[in-house]
């Protein structure tokens, strides 16, 4: 399996975080489910085979994915392929940093994925085409940061609200509430929703609740004094309860459960 990633220098890096090429992947299993991460991604999929995404309970395809497609921000686990056998090139959002890119506010999108081609602003099939031909991981990146910083350079703003908004939830989702950050903004409650919804795809709240879930989950695999109870209050729960309850409604699993699944990475889990 060959695996690289590739992170784009200023100013394209400022709105997207990595690249991630990969090959020949063999997990071993064909469907992982994907838990919410607060991030958003774009797959250049390099092979012409279909792709597919699956019904979360019965495991059957629901939905057919070719060339590029753009997955938004997600309140919901995922069933996807492995993609074993695969050849991708994955386009890693910075969080609350997708904007520039696609057509219409991000909202549209809160979790779905949608064909490429209808969401992105540019031609994103056109990099997809220059990609293909190229023979190594680094001409790949070299060649998507190019041409992406020039369909985009001149649209590469930051909001200065929602970077102050994602910034202060990332670090300090445990205190972070809604009444602090349009008090510093200087925006109403309704204005600051909806412009946050439209930059991330979810409301301060529904952010800053994944936000947790990703808190917890990074530290669920290292030994803590204190258990489970340690593990939520560390992560910005109320109390032991409250973090189960959200855990199983963002993985489908309860924490001692997930503790037991099989998984090569973090947020992902092998169903089948």
């Amino acid at each position: 399996m060959l695996m690289e990633m590739h992170f784009p220098a200023p100013p394209l890096g400022q709105f997207i975080e990595s690249f991630l090429y990969y090959k020949d992947y063999q997990p071993g299993h064909l469907i992982d489910r994907f838990f919410p991460d607060g991030n958003i991604y774009a797959v250049i999929d390099l092979n012409e085979e279909p792709q597919y995404i699956f019904d979360n309970q019965t495991l059957r395809p629901i939905q057919t994915c070719r060339k590029v497609w753009f997955s938004g921000l997600r309140t919901n686990y995922i069933s996807i392929p492995s993609c074993g056998e695969s050849e991708l090139f994955v386009i890693n959002f910075r969080k609350g940093r997708a904007f520039p890119f696609v057509k219409g506010p991000l909202g549209e999108y809160t979790d779905a994925v949608v064909d490429g081609g209808q969401s992105f602003r540019k031609d994103i099939l056109r990099v997809r085409e220059a990609l293909l031909p190229l023979p190594g991981a680094w001409e790949k990146f070299a060649l998507a940061e190019k041409l992406l910083l020039a369909q985009y350079g001149p649209d590469l703003r930051l909001n200065p609200c929602v970077d102050y908004a994602v910034e202060q939830i990332l670090l300090h989702p445990a205190q972070t509430t809604i009444a602090h950050l349009s008090a510093k903004i200087g925006y109403s409650h309704k204005h600051l929703i909806r412009l946050f919804r439209d930059h991330t795809g979810l409301s301060p709240k529904e952010f800053l609740k994944i936000i947790r879930f990703q808190k917890a989950i990074s530290r669920i695999d290292a030994p803590a004094a204190g258990g489970w109870t340690a593990i939520a209050a560390a992560s910005g729960y109320y109390d032991q309860a409250h973090f189960i309850h959200e855990f199983k409604n963002y993985s489908g699993f309860t924490p001692a459960q997930f503790v037991e699944q099989q998984r090569a990475f973090t947020n992902y889990v092998a169903l089948e």
